[in-house]
């Protein structure tokens, strides 16, 4: 073995005709034989280059509508043998096998055709066979071998020549994408062709879009990934228009308030702000910086140095708004000129524009690493409407504290369990997250919305008269008797406690409106 290798013979089948006559010109000036397929093969001859067919070769013509090319022993043999095992060369030259130094393929556009909606036919001739078998032969021989699969790297070769560094990068990048490759077409057959939601065996790969800073703390190395053949777009795409890197948190965070946002897509203006994977205020109002407002105010001491998202293009009086306390992000479908402006001279703010706002209704899976194994379940897409709520107390709600009941509900999908969520015309009044009984979370929620009154100067506590949401049942009445005290007048909760009766016979004690979704929305 050599560290470097001098490229004599090069055999080329890319269905990505991207740069492939510039690199077959460069190869060609520096005396390269080009081998190939096809398409690639007429392609070069079209370019003016001498090319020798695959067929001449093997001695066998492509057949089977080009099915069967390069599965041969006088493409795997050249491609295999290790050049300084005289077993090995004396092999070659009894079978009259030539070495290939050089393979440069990139794969049927499988999961371009899938995303195109291809027939079951067309999808099935789109798995590549010859392809791959290539790309591992020439890649577990890359002591002799380079192996290319990324126009990107067509410069790096286009000399003649590669050093061993060089081959071993080729082949880890080689076999990453036949592991994508086959990951893709297996999830296919599994979860389209075959109808299965979880398949025995699950491949998840994806590309790294970046490092970033730092993980969770510091001392954790940190990536951002996308996986291979996603369809959905979110933060991974969003356009940065200004401000520092992301960090890991950022984009946790920012997901977190985009997750929520996509509940309100086709909802009057609505901003969130999230911090800490928690929504710490969310409104809906006639404009943007109304919205903004009356969310900041909802804990303006968690808003600082939060994240915000807004379902509207951002404006100049919003972006100004924001920019009286310190933000870390803000994420929006767009923002006017006015509005950028004025993000400019807060230059650490990262501004991400992300288009379209996702579905909140999306099916999907999710995945959660556990020591020893991974945790797979389908998103949660639940959503709840007028007539699903089931009324069980004496009184009946009102028009306005149903519609509060759906705000406060919908905002506790997004909240860490347990999670409350006090809300009044379309504004959270208090928020209790995380924590490990209910009935802490109802008084957090209440005490937050207390000093949120004292320090905004409003008349009371907003939770005076609102509608309380609970993610999963009151396993007792403490729960629920805080969210009286808070002044509550609405409960909206999944039910099903073995104490439900008790618990609703304290909600007619106090003359709430109780209803029961039947669903629960936990998040942890």
């Amino acid at each position: 073995m050599t560290d470097t290798v001098t490229i004599r013979r090069a055999l080329l089948s890319v269905s990505d005709k991207t740069g492939l006559v510039d690199l077959g010109k460069a190869l060609a000036a520096k005396g390269v034989e080009l081998v190939s397929t096809g398409g690639t093969a007429k392609a070069l001859r079209d370019a003016g280059l001498d090319v020798k067919d695959i067929s001449e070769l093997t001695g066998f013509p492509e057949m089977m509508d080009g099915r069967v090319k390069t599965l041969h022993p006088k493409v795997h043999g050249g491609l295999l043998a290790v050049r300084d095992n005289a077993e090995h060369v004396a092999s070659m030259n009894e079978h009259e096998i030539g070495a290939i130094d050089l393979v440069v393929v990139n794969l049927y556009p499988f999961v371009q055709t899938v995303a195109k909606g291809g027939t079951r036919e067309e999808i099935i001739e789109n798995i590549d066979i010859g392809g791959p078998s290539m790309v591992r032969s020439a890649a577990k021989n890359h002591d002799f071998v380079a192996i290319v699969t990324d126009p990107a790297d067509y410069a790096i070769v286009a000399g003649g020549e590669t050093t061993l560094a060089q081959r071993r990068k080729f082949a880890a990048k080689a076999y990453a994408l036949t592991a994508a490759y086959d990951g893709a077409i297996s999830q296919w057959f599994a979860t389209v062709d075959q109808g299965e939601t979880f398949p025995e065996t699950i491949a998840i790969t994806g590309a790294r879009v970046s490092e970033l800073r730092y993980g969770e703390n510091p001392h954790q190395a940190a990536a951002l990934y996308v996986p291979h053949g996603a369809k959905e777009k979110g933060l991974a795409q969003a356009v940065q228009v200004q401000g520092k890197e992301l960090s890991y948190n950022n984009y946790n965070d920012a997901d977190a308030a985009l997750e929520l946002l996509a509940e309100f897509r086709d909802a009057e203006p609505t901003v969130v702000i999230v911090k800490h994977a928690n929504p710490c205020g969310v409104a809906t109002a006639a404009t943007l910086v109304e919205a903004y407002e009356a969310a900041f105010k909802c804990d303006s001491v968690s808003a600082f140095g939060g994240i915000i998202a807004v379902n509207r293009p951002l404006d100049g009086p919003t972006a100004e708004a924001i920019s009286g306390i310190f933000t870390e992000v803000v994420v929006a479908p767009d923002a006017n000129d006015d509005a950028k402006a004025v993000f400019a001279k807060k230059k650490n703010l990262r501004l991400l524009l992300i288009g379209e706002i996702p579905d909140a209704k999306r099916g999907g899976l999710i995945a959660k690493p556990i020591a020893g194994g991974l945790l797979v379940q389908n998103r949660d897409n639940g959503a709840i409407t007028l007539d699903d709520l089931k009324v069980v107390t004496q009184r009946q709600p009102s028009e306005q504290e149903l519609q509060d009941a759906l705000f406060a509900w919908t905002v506790a999908k997004h909240v860490k369990s347990n999670a409350i969520v006090y809300a009044k015309e379309g504004v959270t009044a208090g928020i209790g997250a995380g924590q490990m009984n209910r009935r802490d979370s109802s008084r957090i929620a209440a005490a937050k919305a207390a000093e949120a009154a004292e320090t905004h100067g409003f008349a009371e506590a907003r939770t005076k008269g609102s509608a309380v949401a609970s993610d999963a049942f009151f396993p007792f009445a403490d729960g629920l008797l805080a969210a009286v005290e808070a002044g509550a007048t609405m409960v909206i909760q999944p039910g099903g406690s073995m104490r439900d009766d008790e618990v609703i016979k304290a909600a007619d004690e106090a003359g709430l409106a109780m209803v029961f979704t039947g669903m629960r929305h936990f998040r942890h």
